[in-house]
Formats: structure tokens, C-alpha cells, sequence
């Protein structure tokens, strides 16, 4: 409202008088604050006084002060301010009203405890017909819903809603299964995949999708992402043909037994050749598929998703789903006293809070690691000074500076492996290690530790953390969808992290993969041979064994360092009903209904 952003302006032009104290002051002052006229600031300081906001007591004559008292405190005048935005569905506008450095950091806590009340399930009556709306909070920026140029997992979240896949996983990640394919075969080779689609799937636009949308979905992941995730799983793809309008054929140039997981992730939906090639080939705020929600629009960092009538599997019961995307610095918290908002990711919930929630830790987790970087000039390349950062990497330390319930140490991709289980190695003292510093050679020198911003807080715990021990860290931040690029090939160690979910295997191959860039030319041919192993065997059982043997056999060479890994909750009210997850926790929208 803009008269409140008036009476914000008069009230910070005057930040010493305090409300209900007298101010002697006159209308030309005052319109001069505004930059209006004598008439404007008259009807202004009529409207303030009849919403209570102040008091003016006019005084005429030449010389004459007039006596203005402020009632309204400007606390309260942004806080009301911030609901309006809200209101209007700018939550980015709210935020930003708050975030000013001269304002209390307790405005803030009492908006975000407003702002809690607000997500939820609500039933709107339109007429005689009833909306069910999910408000859902995301800590997260929403950057692209293109299933080609997603990098963060709230974007991969939405994607899911958005779209549909050939084949998915299970959400144990032990079986694929049929979705917009209702089967298919493979022929003796294990080099020829025919996928035979289902009739009358639709788009969001209204179009049936076709065996030609599914060629150009590949195709177009070659051509615009040829080093994006799973690259090397649709670069394999020699040809593609469409037999009719619901049989495709994949050639690909050799055998990959993971090829059919791949087709499971969200990087291998089916988009619409005509509505992607009207928006230039890419649709990152314009997304058509054949999920069970349609995107309705955006604006201010809201996303509105709308159910699809016409989806294949039957309609949901949730009409509208409205994902509010927050700053990473504007966590959720729930008090005792809040009234729930059905469901939320990685929050914290008080002892007596949490009796009233269900609670799911997820099956999935976040695994944080380092690299080493073999083929650069330094003192990283003699196998000592690798030995001496793995000694010094103080894991009770990073713990301890990360605290909470869902961080534990780690020692390995696969949680149940014995030597994730067995006691942590006991903490060198610092005589030993120094004598093994200097026996590498190492004098000091900066060590590059290359990331992307969203672990520059762990990288830089890191850095206090090998301080201790004298080795000295420089942080280089790339951005996410960069840091494949050569950038990185500048920096001694990598730090990263890895989603460890259904596609386990995808995940640690492309992450080999990635790691062969950086390694020796004894590790590049380790990590070659592994993965054309992993690729060719049939037996998933053994394909774990392979893995694990690799991942022994680096951290043996002092190439991989483990931090630590990270779960997560999500947590919901009681009222909901046909609650589903996926590996990670995040909740599908399609089945959940409320009581």
C-alpha cells in the first residue's frame, strides 16, 4: 500500500523521535520528505490520522509550528507492509522490505513465524465449487524447470511433478518399472532397446505425445547438454527410430546396463518437439510435459502448479500447488505454538512439537567429499602429502563445528560398507603429523580448494580445520553449471557432494566419470576399466561389488577423502492421507489428500 510507504518515509526522515512524542514541525517540512505538494501532504496527513497511524494539530500564521505525533511504530508499519506483499504473492519484495541492515533481526523472526502460518493445506470456495491449495515452502531459488539445465534437487523436485519418463525406479531403487512405456525388450546384443509407448498420453498443451517426441527428448539432451549430467549415457545413443507412432527403437554403440536406469531420471523425460521448439528449443520458465501438475505461471519467486486433468494415471485431489521459494538464509522453524503447515523438508521441530508431526528421515542422503586433483604440478602429486591431508582431515571436528541430528561421519558412498561402520580412526597427534608434512616436501604453500557457492561454508571449515595442521587452503568458488568446465582443472583438491538416491549407480559413475578428468594416468586407467566393467555387468549385486571395490582401492591411494554425509526430514501433519516419498524424502503431490 502505498500510502504506508508515505508514512515510512516521514517516520525514517525522523529516527529520534519516538511515537507519542511531540514534534514541532511544518507542512512545507513535511512535503519536502515526500517530495509533493503542499495539497498532497494535507490529504496525506488526513488519511494517516483517520487509520490511527498519527496525530496533526494544525497550527495557522506566518512563523507557527505545527505538532505532528507519530502513533504507529515502524516496525509494525513494515511488518504490515510485508503481509501486503504476501498478500499480493511477492514474497521476494517482503523479504527484501525486511533484510535492511538498520532493521531489528526480531522484525524478522516475527514475520517468519506470520509467514509459517501461511503455507498449508486450505480449501478456497469459488461458488459451489471448492479449490484444494497446498502452500508449500522451499528453501531453495528456482533457476530453470528445464529437465535439461536443472542443477539444484528443488528444481529436480518440481521437475518430477512436471514430467514423465519412459520407465521409473522404484522408490527402493532395486527395480525399473513401467510408466509412459508400458514395456519393452532388448535384444540378444543388450545394444537394441524397444520401448512401446502407451496410447493417448497427453501433453499439458493438449497434444498426444508420439514416438517422435521421445526421439527428439534424446536427441535434444545430446544437442544442448552434451556434458550435463548422465552425458555419458545418452551419448552412447548411436540411432534412434520411431517404427510407428508408439514403438521407438535405441541403438546404442555398446552394451550399458545402466542405460535403462538412466531413462528413469528426470534428465531422460519426454518434452513436446513442438511447444520446446516454439520457445527456442529450451523451456526453463515455460515447462510442458505430461505430469500430473501443469505450471500456471510464476511471479516473485512463487510457482503455481495446477493439476492435470488429463493425466494418464488419474487426476489428484490437490486442485493447485503453490511452491514458495525462499532464500537459503530464510530457514522455516516451527514453535510449539504455530499452527502446522502439513508438510515440510529439512526443518527442525522443538521436542514438543514434534510429538504432533510424523516424522521420515530419508532413505536418501547427501554425501560430502574431496578430490585430488593428480595431474597438476605440486605437492599433491607425491603420495605422502595425500596420506597427510587424509591424517589431518579431523572428521569429530567437522562434526562437531556442524552439530545436529542428521549429520554422521563417513567413510564411504555405501552407508552399511564395513568400513562405514567400524570405529573412527583415532586422531594423529600433531608430532606425527607434521613429521609426515614435511616428509612430502609440502613448505606452506596455498593449496586451491575448488567448489561451488553452495559449499563455500564447508570449504571454509575446512580451511580452519587444515590451518590447525599448517596446511594452508585458498577457496575458488565456480558456479554449478560451470564447474564440469576446465576451471576447476586450476585447483589441487575438489570439493563436492554427491545425492546418494534410487539411481546410486548413475550418481557414482557420473561422479567417476567426472573424477577421471582430474586423476593420474594410473587412476584414469583404475576408474576406466571400473566403470566399462560397471557398464557390461547384468547383476546389480555385483555392480555394488564393483563399486565398492573402486572406491576402496582411491581411498587406499589417498585420492578420495570423505567428510562427512547429511540426512534429511521431512515431516507432516497427521491430517494427511496417501503420503508417498521418493528416496529422497520429497513428497509427491499427486497422492496426498487431507482429512
Amino acid at each position: 500500500m502505498k500510502i504506508r510507504k508515505h508514512y515510512l518515509t516521514l517516520r525514517n526522515a525522523f529516527p529520534h523521535v519516538h511515537e507519542e512524542s511531540p514534534l514541532e514541525t511544518t507542512l512545507e517540512e513535511l512535503a519536502a520528505h515526500l517530495d509533493c505538494t503542499h495539497r498532497n501532504m494535507v490529504l496525506l496527513l488526513k488519511r494517516m490520522q483517520h487509520e490511527e497511524w498519527l496525530t496533526w494539530q494544525p497550527k495557522k500564521g506566518r512563523g507557527n509550528r505545527s505538532t505532528l505525533l507519530f502513533l504507529m511504530r515502524k516496525e509494525h508499519m513494515l511488518l504490515e507492509e510485508a503481509k501486503e506483499f504476501v498478500a499480493k504473492q511477492d514474497l521476494r519484495s517482503a523479504l527484501e522490505l525486511l533484510q535492511a541492515p538498520e532493521h531489528p533481526a526480531q522484525l524478522r523472526e516475527q514475520f517468519q513465524e506470520w509467514l509459517s502460518g501461511q503455507f498449508g493445506f486450505r480449501s478456497e470456495l469459488q461458488g459451489q465449487r471448492r479449490t484444494d491449495v497446498l502452500r508449500f515452502p522451499l528453501t531453495q531459488t528456482i533457476h530453470s524447470l528445464d529437465p535439461a539445465a536443472i542443477h539444484y534437487a528443488g528444481e529436480s523436485h518440481l521437475v518430477n511433478q512436471l514430467f514423465d519418463g519412459l520407465v521409473r525406479m522404484d522408490s527402493k531403487g532395486e527395480h525399473t518399472i513401467p510408466h509412459l512405456a508400458h514395456a519393452w525388450d532388448v535384444d540378444e546384443s543388450r545394444t537394441v532397446w524397444t520401448f512401446y509407448l502407451r496410447k493417448g498420453v497427453r501433453f499439458h498443451h493438449g497434444r498426444e505425445m508420439l514416438a517422435d517426441d521421445v526421439k527428439y527428448s534424446l536427441q535434444r539432451l545430446q544437442r544442448l547438454a552434451p556434458r550435463g549430467l548422465y552425458s555419458w549415457a545418452y551419448a552412447g545413443i548411436q540411432s534412434i527410430h520411431c517404427l510407428d507412432e508408439t514403438t521407438v527403437v535405441i541403438q546404442l554403440s555398446e552394451r550399458n546396463e545402466l542405460f535403462l536406469g538412466f531413462l528413469s531420471t528426470n534428465r531422460a523425460v519426454i518434452v513436446p518437439e513442438d511447444a520446446c521448439e516454439a520457445c527456442g528449443g529450451w523451456m526453463g520458465t515455460a515447462p510442458v510435459g505430461t505430469g500430473p501438475f501443469r505450471l500456471a505461471g510464476h511471479e516473485h519467486g512463487i510457482w503455481n502448479l495446477e493439476a492435470f486433468p488429463a493425466y494418464f494415471q488419474g487426476r489428484g485431489f490437490l486442485d493447485r500447488v503453490e511452491v514458495w521459494t525462499l532464500p537459503a538464509n530464510e530457514q522455516i522453524h516451527v514453535s510449539d505454538h504455530q499452527q502446522p503447515f502439513q508438510v515440510m523438508h529439512n526443518v527442525r521441530i522443538s521436542d514438543m512439537e514434534a510429538e504432533r508431526w510424523q516424522q521420515v528421515r530419508q532413505s536418501g542422503m547427501t554425501t560430502k567429499f574431496m578430490t585430488v586433483n593428480e595431474i597438476k604440478e605440486g605437492s599433491l602429486r607425491n603420495p605422502q602429502m595425500r596420506e597427510a591431508l587424509s591424517a589431518a582431515l579431523d572428521q569429530a571436528y567437522l562434526l562437531e563445528q556442524l552439530s545436529g541430528d542428521v549429520i554422521e561421519r563417513a567413510n564411504s558412498f555405501f552407508p552399511l560398507s564395513a568400513s562405514d561402520v567400524k570405529p573412527p580412526a583415532s586422531f594423529p597427534d600433531q608430532t606425527a603429523l607434521q613429521q609426515l608434512i614435511q616428509s612430502a616436501g609440502y613448505h606452506g604453500e596455498p593449496l586451491i580448494l575448488a567448489t561451488i557457492p553452495q559449499y563455500e561454508q564447508d570449504a571454509l571449515l575446512l580451511q580452519s580445520m587444515y590451518a590447525l595442521s599448517g596446511i594452508a587452503l585458498e577457496i575458488m568458488l565456480i558456479p554449478a553449471e560451470q564447474f564440469k568446465g576446465e576451471l576447476r582443472m586450476s585447483a589441487d583438491l575438489v570439493l563436492f557432494a554427491i545425492m546418494i538416491d534410487e539411481h546410486r549407480e548413475l550418481r557414482l559413475y557420473d561422479m567417476y566419470k567426472s573424477m577421471q578428468q582430474h586423476a593420474s594416468p594410473e587412476v584414469q586407467r583404475l576408474l576406466e576399466d571400473s566403470l566399462q566393467h560397471l557398464r557390461h555387468e547384468i547383476d546389480p549385486h555385483r555392480r555394488k561389488t564393483l563399486l565398492e571395490q573402486l572406491e576402496s582401492q582411491l581411498k587406499q591411494r589417498y585420492s578420495l577423502h570423505f567428510l562427512y554425509r547429511k540426512h534429511l526430514k521431512t515431516a507432516y501433519h497427521p491430517s494427511i492421507r496417501g503420503i508417498s516419498f521418493d528416496s529422497l524424502g520429497w513428497v509427491q503431490f499427486r497422492d496426498i489428500w487431507f482429512t
